[in-house]
C-alpha cells in the first residue's frame, strides 16, 4: 500500500490539502495517511500527529519568542515522518514551516518525493528561496501562472494548477433564508484563521461594528470562521452582548451569506480573492506589531499587501495597514463607498478584469490529483 504523509502548517492549508485527498481518496482507496493537519483532514478520517495551533503564529518577533518550540515541532515532525516512511510528502503553503521540515526530511530520505502545493511568494520577497528550493521539493504546484518563470529558470518541475477561491464553481446553493434577519443589509467580516490575527483584529471590527451601530440601525454582521477558532470568535463576540452579530464556519452557508453581503472587510490574505470572485466590494485591513511591520516593510519587494493591488501595481481596493487599521478609519472608508455607488462599480469592475487574467480553466484540486497520482504510480 502506498503512503502519503500530509504537511500543512494552518487552517487554510488544512482546508486546500483536503479539497485534493478528499479527491484521491474517492479514486485510489489503496494509500495509507499521516497528517500534520486540522478539522478538514480530520473529517476525511486523516489523523494529525499534533494540533495544528501548535505551529500557528503570525509576525517575526512571535516567531522568535517560539522558536525552540517550532525547531521542536520540526524535529518531531521529520522524525514522525521517517517512522511513517511515506511515498510522497505532500506539503501545502506555510512555506517557513512546511519547506524547512521537508528539507530535513530529504536530506535523510531521498526516495521519499517532495510535492509542494502554493509555492512561496518569491515575487514578493526572498526571491534566492528558488535556489535552495530545488534541492529538495521534486514537484511545485502554482496558484498563479505568472509564478512560473521563477521555477522554470531553476528547473524545478512545476505545474500551474490555478487558484481555488477563484475558480468559477456549480451553482449548489445552500439555503440560509432562516439565517438571515429581515430588512437587514449584510456585511461580511474576516478577521483571519490564525488565533494570533484574531486577538488583533477582531476587537478592532467589533469597535467598528458599535461604530456602525450608533449611526445605522438596517445592518447585520457576520464573521466568517474556521471550525479551528470559530468557538474563540463567539466567546469575544458574546462579552460585548452585541445583537446584529453571527459567526459562520460552515463553508457553504458562509459562500452564501458572502454572495448576499453588500460589503465585505477582510484582513490581508488570499481569501481577498474569493470576496472579489463573489463580485463583492471590499476593503483590506492588517496591523502587525511595530518591530514586524517594520521588518517586513524591509523583506518585502512590493507596495501592497493584497493581491489584486499587487498585480495591478496600484490600489484597486483600499488598504487600512498599522495605524490606519482602526475602527473609526474603517467605519469611514466602509461608509463613504456605501454612499458612492459608482466606486462600488468601478472596484468590481477592475477586480473582475484581474481575476480573468489568472483564473485557470480547470479546478486547482483536479490539476493537483492528476500530479500526485502521477507519482503515487510512478
Amino acid at each position: 500500500m502506498k503512503k502519503i504523509f500530509i504537511l500543512t502548517g494552518e487552517p487554510s492549508g488544512d482546508k486546500l490539502a483536503s479539497s485534493v485527498i478528499s479527491k484521491l481518496k474517492s479514486s485510489n482507496q489503496e494509500v495509507e495517511y499521516l497528517s500534520v493537519g486540522g478539522s478538514n483532514l480530520k473529517k476525511l478520517g486523516i489523523n494529525s500527529i499534533f494540533n495544528l495551533e501548535d505551529i500557528t503564529y503570525l509576525g517575526f518577533t512571535s516567531v522568535i519568542m517560539n522558536i525552540f518550540k517550532i525547531r521542536r515541532k520540526i524535529n518531531q515532525t521529520v522524525k514522525e515522518i521517517i517512522k511513517f516512511s511515506p511515498d510522497i510528502l505532500f506539503s501545502v503553503d506555510s512555506p517557513d514551516f512546511t519547506l524547512r521540515v521537508a528539507e530535513k526530511v530529504k536530506n535523510i530520505n531521498n526516495n521519499i518525493k517532495t510535492i509542494h502545493y502554493v509555492a512561496p511568494q518569491v515575487w514578493i520577497w526572498r526571491k534566492n528561496r528558488v535556489k535552495k528550493i530545488k534541492k529538495f521539493i521534486d514537484h511545485m504546484l502554482l496558484l498563479f501562472n505568472f509564478e512560473k518563470k521563477y521555477f522554470d529558470k531553476e528547473n524545478i518541475k512545476n505545474t500551474f494548477v490555478g487558484h481555488p477561491l477563484i475558480e468559477i464553481k456549480k451553482n449548489n446553493k445552500t439555503k440560509i433564508d432562516n439565517l438571515i434577519p429581515k430588512n437587514k443589509k449584510i456585511i461580511s467580516l474576516f478577521p483571519g484563521s490564525r488565533k494570533s490575527e484574531t486577538q488583533i483584529l477582531l476587537p478592532i471590527l467589533i469597535s467598528f461594528i458599535e461604530l456602525m451601530n450608533k449611526q445605522h440601525k438596517d445592518f447585520f454582521f457576520y464573521f466568517h470562521a474556521t471550525d479551528d477558532n470559530k468557538n474563540s470568535v463567539l466567546n469575544t463576540i458574546k462579552k460585548k452582548n452585541i445583537q446584529n452579530i453571527d459567526v459562520i464556519s460552515d463553508e457553504n452557508i458562509k459562500s452564501e451569506i458572502l454572495s448576499k453581503s453588500i460589503f465585505a472587510v477582510s484582513k490581508s490574505g488570499t481569501v481577498s480573492l474569493q470576496i472579489c470572485n463573489a463580485k463583492i466590494p471590499s476593503i483590506i485591513i492588517y496591523k502587525l506589531s511595530f518591530i514586524n511591520f517594520m521588518i517586513f516593510k524591509l523583506m518585502v519587494n512590493v507596495k501592497f499587501a493584497n493581491i489584486i493591488n499587487i498585480i495591478n501595481n496600484r490600489e484597486v481596493i483600499p488598504e487600512l495597514l498599522q495605524k490606519d487599521c482602526n475602527a473609526e478609519e474603517i467605519y469611514k472608508t466602509v461608509i463613504y463607498f456605501l454612499k458612492h455607488p459608482e466606486l462600488i462599480k468601478q472596484q468590481l469592475n477592475e477586480c473582475n478584469k484581474t481575476l480573468e487574467g489568472i483564473r485557470s480553466k480547470t479546478l486547482s484540486s483536479d490539476e493537483s490529483l492528476v500530479v500526485l497520482s502521477d507519482y503515487l504510480s510512478s
